[in-house]
């Protein structure tokens, strides 16, 4: 028996069901929008309906956009001839806040993981076989995750990249700046030493 009435435990709900939310977080949520004063609640729900109306997939690189092309694929400073593929949206915001990579990008919206029924047609792998194909392309970086999808992911698209005569690299992976090497794992170390570069 809930000790709320129900459309608040709809709201809570809702929250719980956002992706690192539990259900104390989303009784706090809830709780915090219902104490907002009326014109701010309106505010924060328009703002969510206005967001999944008017925000879409760039039709060159699927990033989110509002227009019919994101504003680095329309960028003229960018170089158009690397496209650097990442899982999901939020990862170019995590390459961009670097600001050392020029090129494009390609999100998948998602990786391949069979034991979630995420095949090859779940996600964008055709549109950037047809970008490679259609544009003068000389590298793709593949920027997934270094997990087990990730990188099945990556392994998959590099085979179906091999006819074409574009460049396939992986980002490297190693020791984060500022660790001690005494906790870096096997598998983190092994990756550093595979990966190294001149000085």
């Amino acid at each position: 028996m809930s000790f709320f009435p129900a459309s608040l435990e709809e709201l809570v709900d809702k929250f719980a069901a956002l992706p690192g939310i539990g259900r104390k977080s989303a009784q706090r949520l809830a709780f915090h929008v219902l104490s907002l004063p009326d014109a701010e609640a309106e505010s924060f729900a328009a703002a969510i309906v206005n967001a999944k109306k008017s925000v879409h997939c760039c039709k060159v690189c699927q990033n989110l956009t509002e227009g019919d092309i994101c504003r680095i694929c329309a960028s003229t400073t960018r170089d158009k001839s690397t496209i650097c593929v990442v899982s999901e949206p939020r990862d170019v915001l995590s390459i961009e806040r670097g600001r050392e990579y020029n090129g494009t990008y390609h999100v998948l919206h998602g990786v391949l993981s069979p034991m979630s029924h995420v095949g090859p047609d779940d996600i964008k792998i055709k549109e950037l076989l047809v970008r490679v194909a259609e544009n003068d392309i000389e590298e793709v970086i593949m920027a997934t995750n270094p997990d087990t999808e990730g990188e099945a992911t990556a392994m998959y698209i590099s085979r179906l990249l091999k006819p074409f005569s574009v460049k396939v690299t992986r980002l490297a992976y190693g020791i984060p700046v500022g660790s001690n090497l005494e906790f870096a794992d096997d598998a983190t170390l092994n990756r550093a030493i595979e990966g190294r570069t001149e000085m």
